[in-house]
């Protein structure tokens, strides 16, 4: 006897929309997501797409029609409630455009759950398209699997962060000079966390000591070589995860 499919099929389309998501709602999609629906993945009547809220969490809808420039749907079942994700944030210093697109995608993919882009001194980019960017980071939602995007900041200043930063979040720097390794470091201390990473050309002396002195930071050594900064943020957010159990479910 063959086996059941899965339903729905793990193949359908994926979608966030900002109307909060309820069994039988009408929804239509229009603009870039009825294109994608229509004319990248050719959903006809009677398919079935994935829709998120980033608030009630993942639902079923069936498409009701299809046309050029709009899909309509009607939502039918509730898949999953909206996820918790691990309370870590990540404070990446602004890079050249690919490689900060490399660390808003894949930090989301690895489950982060808020992004702070950081101006510091030796930074190549002192601006951030914040609606470029949340297209980035909602697409990267959409591709695995996340019932909630992570919140996208605009950049700010380092010594304003600190200034503010909360007393009860403990703050990892990654020290290029030296500091305890990451793994030891991220096991032993549960709660609240952030990640800052520093730009292409490194944090300079004065940065260096206004993060040693502030009483939440900790610094960390990413291991024996000299990392890129998009490739020192990925790797300390996985190993955050893996060392609080994320990967574990």
């Amino acid at each position: 006897m063959p086996a059941t499919p899965a339903w729905p099929p793990r193949s359908a389309p994926r979608l966030f929309v900002e109307d909060e998501l309820r069994k039988g709602s009408a929804i239509a999609l229009d603009g870039n997501q009825a294109h994608y629906l229509g004319k990248v993945m050719r959903v006809r009547e009677g398919d079935t797409i994935i829709l998120c809220d980033n608030a009630t969490g993942e639902w079923a809808a069936s498409v009701d029609e299809v046309s050029k420039r709009r899909i309509a749907v009607t939502v039918t079942d509730q898949l999953r409630p909206k996820e918790s994700v691990p309370d870590l944030w990540l404070c990446p210093a602004l890079l050249k455009k690919d490689r900060f697109d490399t660390v808003l995608e894949k930090s989301t993919e690895l489950g982060i759950s808020r992004i702070q882009p950081v101006i510091t001194r030796r930074c190549v980019a002192d601006k951030l398209n914040i609606d470029r960017a949340t297209m980035l980071v909602t697409e990267a939602a959409e591709q695995c699997a996340r019932t909630a995007l992570p919140d996208l900041n605009q950049p700010i200043k380092l010594a304003e962060m600190l200034r503010n930063w909360p007393k009860d979040r403990v703050l990892y720097f990654a020290d290029e000079m030296g500091g305890k390794p990451a793994t030891a470091q991220f096991s032993a201390v549960q709660g609240p966390a952030a990640i800052l990473i520093g730009p292409e050309g490194g944090f300079d002396e004065a940065e260096r000591q206004m993060l040693l002195d502030h009483p939440n930071v900790r610094p960390i050594t990413l291991g024996p070589r000299i990392l890129r900064a998009e490739t020192a943020a990925m790797a300390s957010v996985a190993v955050w995860m893996a060392a609080q159990g994320d990967w574990e479910n």
